[in-house]
């Protein structure tokens, strides 16, 4: 991703923490397509990132910056992928991290968070409980928050994920992004993107319509879209099986709907039966290996599909922001 560098918050001089994030395949889904209904369907597939995620991306990001200002030690709440990513690169600039996660969070995950050396503390709760611990752990140590939002580089990072869209699509953007939404801080960061390519003139024409999709056992920004609230209600008692959508008040909130309803997209939220059923056929029909989150786009889009939200002839984009096999083993 740093061959976007004059994108990023990145010293001329300076060397990113990096194990080759980025350049992930932007696949066509002819025959989901043809089967759904869809006129294009494309799925960016961030599996293939090398901690298995977009969250590379943000975390590479934030502990580059983090290194360069002297930070010594990192701490980060997650729902899985976030762990895995600070882990890795917290190893990679050989600098100590602790993770705390819940206690359900899939075995396979907190095993790759053990493998790269990290410091993991189990919770019983989710992730928002998971974040005051490490916001206390934080101020007992000095170690770096680096959670959603609490330092600006993570919306950095994830910037690239728009400019590599726009980029494999010849600089031109779809019509729609759908886009599983926990944090959110991969829709802010596209939006973010999306308006300072074309402030600087690189697109021109519309931009896509973003579409947030998260599972009905915890879907806060479809309910505050709904209720054309400006914030979330922080949801009361959040499941799902996809780990990364389980975050019952996300903290850009304000950010995430304000992008939804400038782009003229808008939120939709399925149950983990349609999910983990979405993820099956992407990995059947397409050969992509999807986590739930992956999913529920698939999901979504056929949601929004039969609601008109998305017309026959637009061309989609879903993201696929995880490798299935975290959630196996």
């Amino acid at each position: 991703m740093w061959r976007y560098r004059e994108w990023l918050p990145l010293e001329d001089d300076e060397q990113a923490v990096s194990l080759g994030e980025g350049g992930t395949p932007l696949l066509d889904a002819s025959r989901l397509a043809a089967s759904e209904g869809f006129g294009r369907l494309l799925v960016k597939d961030e599996s293939v990132n090398p901690t298995g995620s977009f969250k590379a991306r943000g975390l590479a990001a934030a502990v580059t910056r983090a290194k360069a200002g002297g930070a010594t030690r990192f701490v980060v709440p997650t729902a899985g992928n976030a762990g895995i990513a600070l882990s890795a690169y917290a190893a990679r600039a050989g600098l100590p991290a602790r993770v705390f996660a819940p206690r359900s969070t899939p075995a396979t995950i907190l095993a790759q968070i053990r493998c790269y050396g990290a410091d993991l503390e189990l919770i019983d709760g989710h992730i928002g409980d998971c974040g005051k611990a490490a916001r206390a752990w934080a101020t007992e140590t000095g170690a770096l928050d680096v959670s959603t939002l609490r330092e600006p580089y993570r919306i950095e990072g994830k910037k690239t994920l728009g400019l590599e869209l726009a980029e494999q699509l010849s600089w031109t953007l779809p019509d729609a992004i759908v886009y599983p939404t926990g944090g959110g801080t991969g829709l802010i960061g596209m939006w973010k993107t999306f308006n300072e390519m074309r402030d600087g003139g690189w697109i021109d024409g519309p931009l896509p319509r973003m579409y947030a999709v998260q599972s009905t056992g915890c879907a806060p920004v479809v309910e505050a879209f709904d209720q054309r609230a400006e914030r979330c209600t922080a949801w009361p008692d959040p499941v799902t099986v996809a780990a990364g959508l389980r975050v019952p008040g996300p903290l850009g909130d304000r950010l995430i709907l304000s992008a939804l309803r400038e782009s003229g997209g808008g939120a939709v939220s399925v149950t983990d039966a349609a999910l983990t059923d979405g993820a099956t056929q992407l990995m059947r029909v397409e050969g992509i290996d999807a986590a739930p989150e992956g999913g529920a786009t698939l999901a979504g889009a056929r949601e929004l599909l039969r609601r008109g939200a998305i017309q026959p002839q637009d061309s989609v984009v879903l993201f696929n922001t995880g490798a299935g096999w975290l959630y196996r083993g």
